[in-house]
Formats: structure tokens, C-alpha cells, sequence
């Protein structure tokens, strides 16, 4: 019997929540830099000044939003449109696998990790000067493309527009080995180190396994933590007013134990509950 090969069918993916968000602030503050040079030319320098990564800014003057929101500005049309589109063809992958909490995670940690090498790398002496400022989502980008190459390394990638299919870890491999050899050759006006920074922090990230997201439950654990100990000082504080009170109408046989629960008399009487304590329910 002759095996006949399956024709390659080619598909889009779809426009997930995250990635859908995503897309639509970057074009919108893409889209705002394109109007300001025609109607306002202060919006970039003023946008490049307050939300791009100065390094300088970020250490001297505790500028430190600026390690996430640079990941948001755009200025190039090739640097917006290779990003997105990236975005799109990977990360709708990798939220729809991991949900869209994991995926912004790894995404932002990715951003703020290639800031952080920036930053670091820059003050070093190492990738240019600390007055230079950077733009662009690249770092989140990699760190889903790293997570994309591990999750789904055997899936086969049509290299658009050479009518070529590569492997999933293939494709990312060759990607760290490309920024790799740009970053040593200076990689002109392009942060490729930072992209690295942005691989190396979202590889870092997969590296977690398949676990709840960080934010869900760091916040959640805090949330109840301190809403637990605002009622417990309630208890206590009304506990010691209520002390107050019987005090001034000559009742002092009414006691509070250290959590603010009543603790009752004994019963003389031999009514009761045979002695025991109770106190509030909490």
C-alpha cells in the first residue's frame, strides 16, 4: 500500500482576551504617535520621557513604572507590526493553554525582566549609555516565545514567506541564537541583550510548572490575610470599649481574653453547662 502525504493546511489563530487588550493599547498609543506628528509634536518626546525606559530616570529618580510601561510605546512601524503580529501568531497559543492570568504574568514578567537587564546592563557599562531610552513590547514578546517553544516544541511552524515547516523549539532556538550574535556585535539602535533578558526571565517563569497564577494567589492570600486582622483589632478594640463601659457602671466582672472573646463568670449556681467556657463564635 503508497502512503500519500497529508497536504499542509495553513490557519490563523484566534484573538484571544489578553492578546486582543494587548494589541489594541499598542496600536492605541501607536496610533496616537502617527497623529502627533501631524497635530502635535510634543506627544512622543513627552510619551518617550515618562513612559519609556531611561534607565537613568529608573535608578536616580524612582521612576519605577517605567520598567512595565515602556513595554506599551511604540515608534516604528516595522518594530509595532512585527511585535503584534508575534503576539498574535504565539501568544493566542499560550493564553489559550494557560488561561489568561499565567499568560499576562508571563508576559509582564517578561517586559519588566528586560527592563531590569536594560537597567543593569546599561549602568554597567555594558549595552550603551543610561540616557538612552527604550521602547517596545520585544521583551514579553520572547519570554512567549520562549514558553511557546518549550510547550508545543514538536509543532511544526511554517516560516511565511519561505515555504519552509520548522519545529517549534527549532525556530526559538534559532531566534536566542540570532539576538545572541547581534548583542555581541553591537546590534545597533536594537536592545537585542534586553531580548535575552526577556527569554531568560520567561524561561525562568515556565520553569514554575504547571501552578496557579503568582497574582491570583499572592493577592488573594494578602487580601484575606489583612481583612482577618482588621476584624480581629475590631473585636478587640470594641472588646476593651465594652471593658470601659462596665467599669463606669461598676461592673467589673467582665473579662475579654486577648482575641477579644467574652469570658464568662463561672457559674456559682451550678447552672449551666457543668463549667465550661465558651466564648464568641468566630
Amino acid at each position: 500500500m503508497r502512503r500519500t502525504k497529508e497536504p499542509v493546511t495553513l490557519s490563523f489563530p484566534p484573538f484571544t482576551k489578553a492578546v486582543s487588550w494587548l494589541i489594541g493599547i499598542n496600536t492605541a498609543f501607536y496610533l496616537l504617535y502617527l497623529a502627533s506628528t501631524f497635530f502635535w509634536n510634543s506627544f512622543f518626546p513627552y510619551t518617550i520621557h515618562y513612559l519609556g525606559l531611561n534607565p537613568i530616570f529608573v535608578v536616580q529618580r524612582g521612576w519605577l513604572w517605567q520598567l512595565a510601561t515602556y513595554g506599551l510605546v511604540h515608534y516604528e512601524f516595522w518594530h509595532w507590526f512585527s511585535n503584534m503580529l508575534t503576539l498574535w501568531m504565539f501568544g493566542s497559543a499560550v493564553e489559550g493553554a494557560w488561561g489568561t492570568r499565567r499568560f499576562l504574568e508571563l508576559f509582564w514578567i517578561g517586559v519588566v525582566g528586560a527592563a531590569i537587564t536594560t537597567v543593569a546592563l546599561a549602568y554597567g557599562h555594558i549595552l550603551g549609555d543610561p540616557r538612552i531610552p527604550t521602547v517596545g513590547a520585544s521583551g514579553g514578546i520572547f519570554a512567549l516565545l520562549i514558553a511557546f517553544g518549550i510547550m508545543f516544541a514538536e509543532n511544526e511552524i511554517f516560516l511565511f514567506p519561505f515555504p519552509v515547516l520548522i519545529k517549534a523549539k527549532y525556530f526559538v532556538g534559532i531566534l536566542i541564537v540570532i539576538n545572541l550574535a547581534f548583542a555581541m556585535a553591537g546590534g545597533g539602535n536594537v536592545a537585542y541583550v534586553a531580548h535575552l533578558g526577556g527569554l531568560l526571565f520567561g524561561w525562568l517563569y515556565v520553569r514554575r510548572g504547571p501552578k496557579p497564577a503568582l497574582v491570583n494567589v499572592g493577592m488573594s492570600e494578602r487580601y484575606y490575610g489583612l481583612r482577618n486582622a482588621f476584624y480581629r483589632w475590631k473585636r478587640r478594640r470594641a472588646a476593651k470599649k465594652f471593658e470601659v463601659y462596665m467599669r463606669d457602671h461598676d461592673r467589673t466582672d467582665v473579662h475579654f481574653d486577648e482575641h477579644g472573646n467574652y469570658i464568662p463568670p463561672e457559674d456559682k449556681g451550678g447552672k449551666g453547662n457543668g463549667g465550661g467556657k465558651s466564648g464568641w463564635v468566630n
